[in-house]
Protein backbone atom coordinates (compact mmCIF):
# COMPACT_ATOMS: atom_id res chain seq x y z
CA UNK A 1 0.00 0.00 0.00
CA UNK A 2 1.41 3.64 -1.08
CA UNK A 3 1.81 6.40 1.05
CA UNK A 4 2.04 9.47 -0.36
CA UNK A 5 3.35 12.94 1.00
CA UNK A 6 1.97 16.00 0.28
CA UNK A 7 3.77 19.35 1.35
CA UNK A 8 1.39 22.36 1.07
CA UNK A 9 -1.81 19.93 1.36
CA UNK A 10 -3.56 22.65 3.27
CA UNK A 11 -3.09 25.07 0.51
CA UNK A 12 -5.08 25.73 -2.33
CA UNK A 13 -3.91 22.98 -5.21
CA UNK A 14 -2.51 21.12 -2.75
CA UNK A 15 -5.73 20.30 -0.57
CA UNK A 16 -7.11 19.32 -3.82
CA UNK A 17 -4.60 16.63 -4.98
CA UNK A 18 -5.24 15.22 -1.33
CA UNK A 19 -8.66 14.44 -2.24
CA UNK A 20 -7.78 12.98 -5.32
CA UNK A 21 -5.31 10.97 -3.90
CA UNK A 22 -7.42 9.88 -0.83
CA UNK A 23 -9.88 8.89 -3.58
CA UNK A 24 -7.94 6.32 -5.59
CA UNK A 25 -6.71 4.68 -2.30
CA UNK A 26 -3.34 6.58 -1.77
CA UNK A 27 -2.82 6.80 2.30
CA UNK A 28 -1.59 10.78 2.81
CA UNK A 29 0.17 12.67 4.95
CA UNK A 30 -0.37 16.33 4.58
CA UNK A 31 2.93 19.12 5.87
CA UNK A 32 2.43 22.54 5.78
CA UNK A 33 3.61 25.14 7.79
CA UNK A 34 -0.16 26.71 7.94
CA UNK A 35 1.42 30.09 6.42
CA UNK A 36 -0.94 30.04 3.70
CA UNK A 37 -2.93 27.13 3.64
CA UNK A 38 -6.10 26.17 6.93
CA UNK A 39 -6.50 23.06 8.45
CA UNK A 40 -10.03 22.98 7.23
CA UNK A 41 -8.65 22.30 3.91
CA UNK A 42 -7.57 19.13 4.72
CA UNK A 43 -9.72 15.72 4.83
CA UNK A 44 -10.27 14.11 7.72
CA UNK A 45 -8.88 11.29 6.67
CA UNK A 46 -5.23 12.46 5.80
CA UNK A 47 -2.92 12.67 8.28
CA UNK A 48 -1.75 16.58 9.30
CA UNK A 49 1.58 17.42 10.63
CA UNK A 50 2.16 21.16 11.11
CA UNK A 51 5.69 22.10 9.89
CA UNK A 52 7.97 23.05 7.16
CA UNK A 53 10.19 22.15 4.07
CA UNK A 54 12.63 23.92 5.43
CA UNK A 55 13.17 22.09 8.64
CA UNK A 56 14.97 19.17 7.36
CA UNK A 57 15.19 17.25 10.96
CA UNK A 58 11.50 16.92 10.82
CA UNK A 59 11.45 15.69 7.10
CA UNK A 60 13.98 13.12 8.18
CA UNK A 61 11.89 11.98 10.57
CA UNK A 62 8.78 11.67 8.53
CA UNK A 63 10.77 10.11 5.89
CA UNK A 64 12.05 7.48 8.10
CA UNK A 65 8.58 6.99 10.08
CA UNK A 66 6.51 6.50 7.17
CA UNK A 67 8.55 5.19 4.04
CA UNK A 68 7.23 7.34 1.61
CA UNK A 69 6.54 5.72 -1.74
CA UNK A 70 5.44 9.09 -3.88
CA UNK A 71 6.24 12.70 -2.52
CA UNK A 72 3.78 15.39 -4.01
CA UNK A 73 5.62 18.97 -3.90
CA UNK A 74 3.61 21.85 -3.88
CA UNK A 75 4.55 23.85 -0.76
CA UNK A 76 5.63 27.38 -2.32
CA UNK A 77 5.16 31.13 -1.83
CA UNK A 78 3.84 31.55 -5.16
CA UNK A 79 3.75 35.51 -5.69
CA UNK A 80 5.96 35.86 -8.85
CA UNK A 81 5.44 39.80 -8.40
CA UNK A 82 6.37 40.48 -4.84
CA UNK A 83 9.07 37.40 -5.44
CA UNK A 84 11.59 40.71 -6.45
CA UNK A 85 11.53 42.33 -2.85
CA UNK A 86 11.47 39.05 -0.78
CA UNK A 87 14.45 37.43 -2.70
CA UNK A 88 16.05 35.23 0.72
CA UNK A 89 12.72 34.48 1.37
CA UNK A 90 11.60 33.06 -1.89
CA UNK A 91 15.07 31.12 -2.49
CA UNK A 92 14.75 29.66 1.21
CA UNK A 93 11.26 28.39 1.06
CA UNK A 94 11.03 27.94 -3.09
CA UNK A 95 14.43 26.32 -3.62
CA UNK A 96 16.22 25.58 -0.29
CA UNK A 97 12.94 23.70 1.06
CA UNK A 98 12.38 21.80 -2.24
CA UNK A 99 16.47 20.41 -1.88
CA UNK A 100 15.65 19.20 1.49
CA UNK A 101 12.97 17.24 -0.22
CA UNK A 102 15.14 16.08 -3.01
CA UNK A 103 17.77 15.09 -0.56
CA UNK A 104 15.37 12.87 1.36
CA UNK A 105 13.81 11.37 -1.32
CA UNK A 106 17.21 10.02 -3.03
CA UNK A 107 18.19 8.78 0.60
CA UNK A 108 14.99 7.03 1.42
CA UNK A 109 14.29 5.32 -2.27
CA UNK A 110 10.74 7.76 -2.95
CA UNK A 111 9.64 6.21 -6.74
CA UNK A 112 8.30 9.22 -8.14
CA UNK A 113 8.83 12.64 -6.75
CA UNK A 114 6.27 15.42 -8.15
CA UNK A 115 6.90 18.86 -8.63
CA UNK A 116 4.11 21.71 -9.40
CA UNK A 117 6.88 24.37 -11.29
CA UNK A 118 5.56 27.21 -12.87
CA UNK A 119 5.06 28.62 -16.55
CA UNK A 120 7.20 31.75 -14.72
CA UNK A 121 10.04 29.68 -15.85
CA UNK A 122 9.53 30.84 -19.47
CA UNK A 123 9.48 34.61 -18.96
CA UNK A 124 8.29 36.58 -21.70
CA UNK A 125 8.65 34.52 -24.72
CA UNK A 126 6.52 33.98 -27.62
CA UNK A 127 3.60 32.62 -26.91
CA UNK A 128 1.63 30.29 -26.48
CA UNK A 129 4.55 28.30 -24.26
CA UNK A 130 5.90 25.04 -25.44
CA UNK A 131 8.00 22.80 -23.18
CA UNK A 132 10.54 22.89 -25.45
CA UNK A 133 11.14 26.50 -25.34
CA UNK A 134 14.53 27.72 -23.35
CA UNK A 135 13.30 29.05 -19.82
CA UNK A 136 14.28 32.56 -19.53
CA UNK A 137 12.68 33.82 -16.28
CA UNK A 138 11.87 37.16 -15.26
CA UNK A 139 10.88 37.30 -11.28
CA UNK A 140 12.89 35.48 -8.70
CA UNK A 141 9.85 33.03 -8.27
CA UNK A 142 10.87 31.75 -11.56
CA UNK A 143 14.25 31.43 -11.24
CA UNK A 144 13.62 29.00 -7.74
CA UNK A 145 11.17 26.91 -10.01
CA UNK A 146 13.71 26.50 -12.85
CA UNK A 147 16.36 25.95 -10.13
CA UNK A 148 14.61 23.18 -8.74
CA UNK A 149 13.29 21.66 -12.10
CA UNK A 150 17.32 21.38 -12.70
CA UNK A 151 17.85 19.73 -9.48
CA UNK A 152 15.12 16.69 -10.16
CA UNK A 153 16.91 16.50 -13.57
CA UNK A 154 20.29 16.13 -12.28
CA UNK A 155 19.27 13.94 -9.63
CA UNK A 156 18.01 11.47 -11.51
CA UNK A 157 20.69 11.28 -13.72
CA UNK A 158 23.19 11.13 -10.88
CA UNK A 159 20.67 8.86 -8.01
CA UNK A 160 17.76 7.14 -10.23
CA UNK A 161 15.11 10.08 -8.90
CA UNK A 162 12.09 9.66 -11.00
CA UNK A 163 9.98 12.68 -11.05
CA UNK A 164 7.05 14.47 -13.39
CA UNK A 165 6.92 18.14 -13.05
CA UNK A 166 4.03 20.17 -14.14
CA UNK A 167 4.01 23.71 -14.80
CA UNK A 168 0.39 25.17 -13.86
CA UNK A 169 -0.86 28.80 -14.78
CA UNK A 170 -3.43 31.01 -12.92
CA UNK A 171 -5.26 28.06 -11.23
CA UNK A 172 -8.26 29.27 -9.39
CA UNK A 173 -11.08 27.77 -7.55
CA UNK A 174 -12.76 26.49 -3.87
CA UNK A 175 -10.39 26.82 -0.95
CA UNK A 176 -8.16 29.33 -2.41
CA UNK A 177 -6.88 31.96 -0.02
CA UNK A 178 -8.72 35.27 -1.08
CA UNK A 179 -7.08 36.82 1.94
CA UNK A 180 -3.57 36.84 -0.01
CA UNK A 181 -3.19 40.78 -1.32
CA UNK A 182 -0.17 39.56 -3.82
CA UNK A 183 -0.94 36.44 -5.58
CA UNK A 184 -4.22 34.58 -7.23
CA UNK A 185 -6.32 37.35 -8.95
CA UNK A 186 -9.52 35.60 -9.27
CA UNK A 187 -9.02 35.60 -4.94
CA UNK A 188 -8.39 39.01 -4.54
CA UNK A 189 -10.85 40.63 -6.93
CA UNK A 190 -13.39 38.48 -5.24
CA UNK A 191 -12.28 39.76 -1.93
CA UNK A 192 -12.42 43.20 -2.69
CA UNK A 193 -16.19 42.90 -3.65
CA UNK A 194 -17.22 41.22 -0.58
CA UNK A 195 -15.47 44.37 1.14
CA UNK A 196 -17.35 46.72 -1.35
CA UNK A 197 -14.24 47.62 -2.58
CA UNK A 198 -13.53 48.29 -5.97
CA UNK A 199 -10.92 45.64 -7.84
CA UNK A 200 -7.68 46.44 -8.34
CA UNK A 201 -5.26 45.95 -11.70
CA UNK A 202 -2.16 46.72 -12.47
CA UNK A 203 -1.50 48.60 -15.57
CA UNK A 204 -4.28 48.74 -18.41
CA UNK A 205 -5.67 45.35 -18.01
CA UNK A 206 -4.99 44.48 -21.46
CA UNK A 207 -2.55 41.82 -19.73
CA UNK A 208 -3.34 38.55 -21.45
CA UNK A 209 -3.33 34.93 -19.20
CA UNK A 210 -5.32 31.41 -19.13
CA UNK A 211 -7.35 31.12 -16.18
CA UNK A 212 -7.25 27.49 -15.18
CA UNK A 213 -10.48 25.64 -12.83
CA UNK A 214 -8.53 23.30 -10.18
CA UNK A 215 -10.44 21.02 -11.07
CA UNK A 216 -8.77 20.40 -14.51
CA UNK A 217 -5.59 20.44 -13.04
CA UNK A 218 -5.73 18.24 -9.64
CA UNK A 219 -6.58 15.03 -10.52
CA UNK A 220 -3.60 14.97 -13.39
CA UNK A 221 -1.50 15.45 -10.75
CA UNK A 222 -2.71 13.62 -8.61
CA UNK A 223 -2.55 10.32 -11.08
CA UNK A 224 0.41 11.07 -12.68
CA UNK A 225 2.68 8.82 -10.99
CA UNK A 226 0.79 6.17 -12.56
CA UNK A 227 1.19 7.10 -16.21
CA UNK A 228 4.61 5.95 -16.93
CA UNK A 229 5.03 8.07 -19.91
CA UNK A 230 5.24 10.87 -17.40
CA UNK A 231 8.23 10.06 -15.71
CA UNK A 232 11.03 12.51 -16.24
CA UNK A 233 8.95 15.02 -18.26
CA UNK A 234 7.66 18.61 -18.29
CA UNK A 235 4.06 19.23 -18.83
CA UNK A 236 2.44 22.30 -19.30
CA UNK A 237 -1.01 22.03 -17.27
CA UNK A 238 -3.80 24.45 -17.21
CA UNK A 239 -6.44 26.01 -20.03
CA UNK A 240 -6.74 26.73 -23.06
CA UNK A 241 -8.21 30.22 -23.81
CA UNK A 242 -6.40 33.22 -22.83
CA UNK A 243 -8.59 36.56 -21.47
CA UNK A 244 -7.29 39.64 -20.62
CA UNK A 245 -7.98 41.08 -16.83
CA UNK A 246 -10.30 43.56 -17.53
CA UNK A 247 -12.49 40.47 -19.15
CA UNK A 248 -11.67 38.53 -15.94
CA UNK A 249 -13.06 41.28 -13.80
CA UNK A 250 -16.10 41.54 -15.74
CA UNK A 251 -16.61 38.09 -15.26
CA UNK A 252 -16.11 37.47 -11.38
CA UNK A 253 -18.40 40.86 -10.99
CA UNK A 254 -20.82 39.16 -12.88
CA UNK A 255 -20.85 36.30 -10.94
CA UNK A 256 -20.33 37.86 -7.64
CA UNK A 257 -23.09 39.78 -8.44
CA UNK A 258 -21.71 42.86 -8.19
CA UNK A 259 -21.16 46.55 -9.73
CA UNK A 260 -18.11 46.11 -11.74
CA UNK A 261 -16.06 48.75 -10.73
CA UNK A 262 -12.11 49.09 -11.39
CA UNK A 263 -9.33 50.80 -9.98
CA UNK A 264 -6.57 51.16 -12.09
CA UNK A 265 -2.91 51.17 -10.58
CA UNK A 266 0.54 52.17 -11.67
CA UNK A 267 2.14 49.14 -14.39
CA UNK A 268 4.33 46.74 -12.27
CA UNK A 269 6.96 44.57 -14.03
CA UNK A 270 4.89 41.37 -15.14
CA UNK A 271 5.10 39.33 -18.35
CA UNK A 272 2.11 40.82 -20.64
CA UNK A 273 1.07 37.75 -22.50
CA UNK A 274 0.86 34.47 -20.88
CA UNK A 275 -0.55 31.30 -21.30
CA UNK A 276 1.26 28.28 -23.17
CA UNK A 277 0.52 24.55 -25.18
CA UNK A 278 -0.90 21.59 -23.67
CA UNK A 279 -0.39 19.07 -26.47
CA UNK A 280 2.17 17.16 -24.86
CA UNK A 281 0.42 16.61 -21.71
CA UNK A 282 -3.07 15.73 -23.55
CA UNK A 283 -1.22 13.20 -25.56
CA UNK A 284 0.39 11.36 -22.26
CA UNK A 285 -2.83 11.83 -19.98
CA UNK A 286 -5.58 12.34 -22.69
CA UNK A 287 -7.40 15.24 -23.46
CA UNK A 288 -11.04 16.34 -22.30
CA UNK A 289 -12.92 19.29 -22.03
CA UNK A 290 -12.16 21.65 -19.65
CA UNK A 291 -14.34 24.03 -17.73
CA UNK A 292 -15.27 27.19 -19.65
CA UNK A 293 -14.17 30.23 -17.59
CA UNK A 294 -17.55 31.72 -16.85
CA UNK A 295 -18.55 28.10 -14.88
CA UNK A 296 -15.29 27.99 -13.14
CA UNK A 297 -15.63 31.72 -11.76
CA UNK A 298 -19.30 30.90 -11.15
CA UNK A 299 -18.57 27.34 -8.86
CA UNK A 300 -15.80 29.35 -7.36
CA UNK A 301 -18.22 32.16 -6.27
CA UNK A 302 -20.40 30.14 -4.59
CA UNK A 303 -17.83 28.88 -2.45
CA UNK A 304 -16.86 32.75 -1.42
CA UNK A 305 -20.21 33.92 -0.81
CA UNK A 306 -20.52 30.83 1.99
CA UNK A 307 -17.06 31.29 3.63
CA UNK A 308 -16.86 35.30 3.31
CA UNK A 309 -14.63 37.69 2.61
CA UNK A 310 -10.98 37.27 4.30
CA UNK A 311 -8.45 40.20 5.63
CA UNK A 312 -5.88 40.72 3.78
CA UNK A 313 -2.65 39.93 5.49
CA UNK A 314 0.78 42.75 4.89
CA UNK A 315 3.75 41.25 3.73
CA UNK A 316 6.03 42.75 6.77
CA UNK A 317 9.78 41.34 6.10
CA UNK A 318 10.33 43.11 2.80
CA UNK A 319 13.77 42.64 1.88
CA UNK A 320 14.09 45.18 -1.02
CA UNK A 321 11.50 48.23 -0.80
CA UNK A 322 13.28 50.00 -4.30
CA UNK A 323 10.68 50.05 -7.07
CA UNK A 324 7.89 48.23 -5.34
CA UNK A 325 4.60 48.47 -6.68
CA UNK A 326 3.71 52.12 -5.03
CA UNK A 327 -0.09 50.33 -3.55
CA UNK A 328 2.26 47.61 -1.80
CA UNK A 329 4.71 50.21 -0.30
CA UNK A 330 1.68 52.52 0.98
CA UNK A 331 0.23 49.62 2.91
CA UNK A 332 3.73 48.25 4.49
CA UNK A 333 4.45 52.20 5.56
CA UNK A 334 0.89 52.33 6.99
CA UNK A 335 1.80 48.82 9.21
CA UNK A 336 5.12 50.32 10.03
CA UNK A 337 4.74 53.84 10.81
CA UNK A 338 3.74 54.56 14.41
CA UNK A 339 0.39 56.32 14.72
Amino acid sequence: MCVSLVTGGAGFMGSHVVEYLLKVGHNVVVLDDLSGGFVENIPETAHFVEGSVLDHKLLHQLFEKYNFTYVYHLAAYAAEGLSHFIKRFNYQNNLVGSVNLINESVNHDVKCFVFTSSIAVYGAGQTPLTEDMVPMPEDSYGIAKLAVEQELRVSHEMFGLEYVIFRPHNVYGEKQNIGDRYRNVVGIFMNQLLKGEPMTIFGDGKQQRAFTYINDVAPIIANSVSVPAARNEVFNLGADVPYTVNDLAKCVAQAMGKESRIKYLDPRNEVKVAFSDHTKVERVFGGGKKVALSDGIKAMAEWVKQHGARESCIFENIEIVQNMPSSWAAAIEDVTVPS
